[in-house]
């Protein structure tokens, strides 16, 4: 069975219209996802066009992903409903967050979108967060994975796969993993009872999706951050919890793992047990990536393949299941 590495791969585009330019670089990458930011939107009518013009450009099937959460995240307004803050929602009832969640679904399909990163499972623990804080549900572990449920089987009603994120929880950190390396330096047994509740709720619904933190975990791996760590993506999100959905990095141009290259990142995660690679923000670096994903197929194939595999796996699941 012949790979194409673009299946790892997760890339965006510079404006809001798809250029010859961008067309040839969907081509070369070939990617399983494209993610429209903020730059890519003037219009729902737009929109909608863009979403299908990537979607006719040739080569494999892809996803079109958005992070569309509500509150501060929200990369689309016009032709969607406008959600509060997650922490807002949560107070609410589990039917209505899944009302919200299904009217938003609806709407983001209508727009020709596959997949919301989002609901967040992280738990709002650290009120000095930076970048969490009211995008989290609750404060509470267990009300924080019910409602974000809830909001992940609304999603689901209206076509949109949900993503959690980011595991094992962002919740406690103190800086911005866009800018810095967060450390959660909590003991093991806090992060079971806290961090991991949501997140284990969300495998046993077997949620499709679910993205990495670039976070240090130094009692469970006192080296690199989650994202990049084996201990923490195989060890204890596929192993230890029985995760079987797709595990995809977080931006992996973020300032928390890009110190060493955007290269070495992705080989990293990779390594860790991630099959999806968010290489957002530059064609260049998305190249590169795939460039060298290409030289270790052809040189070291075993390095690759469990990952592809399980890509291929689950894309025929997803088929399955519509």
């Amino acid at each position: 069975m012949k790979h194409s590495v673009g299946r790892l791969l997760w890339v965006s585009l510079p404006g809001p219209e798809l250029t010859a330019e961008d067309r040839k670089f969907i081509e070369r990458v070939d990617p399983l996802g494209v993610v429209i930011f903020r730059e890519n939107v003037r219009s729902a009518s737009q929109v909608k066009a863009l979403t299908a013009a990537i979607r006719s450009v040739p080569g494999s099937p892809r996803l079109l992903a958005v992070d569309q959460e509500g509150g501060r995240v929200a990369r689309l307004s016009d032709g969607v409903p406008s959600l509060p803050a997650m922490r807002v929602l949560g107070e609410k009832g589990e039917k209505e967050i899944e009302e919200a969640g299904l009217s938003l679904g609806r709407s983001l399909r209508a727009l020709g979108f596959d997949v919301d990163f989002a609901p967040v499972l992280d738990v709002d623990s650290n009120p000095q967060n930076p970048i969490i804080g009211d995008r989290a549900f609750s404060s509470d572990p267990q009300e924080a994975g019910i409602k974000a449920l809830a909001f992940a089987r609304g999603l689901l009603r209206g076509g949109i796969l949900p993503c959690g994120k980011h595991f094992p929880g962002h919740g406690d950190t103190s800086l911005d993993s866009h800018v810095a390396l967060p450390v959660v330096d909590a003991p093991a047994s806090r992060l079971e009872s806290r961090e991991l509740v949501p997140f284990r709720m969300a495998v046993e619904n077997r949620f499709p999706l679910m993205m990495t933190a670039h976070v240090v975990y130094p009692a469970w791996d006192k080296t690199v951050p989650a994202t990049l760590s084996r201990t923490i993506v195989t060890g204890i999100l596929r192993e230890k919890l029985g995760y079987r959905g797709l595990v995809v990095s977080d931006d992996l141009l973020m300032a928390a793992v890009a110190k060493g290259g955007v290269v070495e990142a992705a080989l990293a995660s990779i390594d860790a047990g991630c099959d999806g690679l968010l290489v957002l923000k530059s064609q260049k670096e998305a190249l590169s990536v795939t460039e060298s994903l290409e030289e270790v197929l052809r040189n070291d194939p075993g390095r690759l393949l469990p990952a592809l595999e399980r890509v291929a796996g689950w894309w025929n699941e997803q088929r399955e299941n519509q």
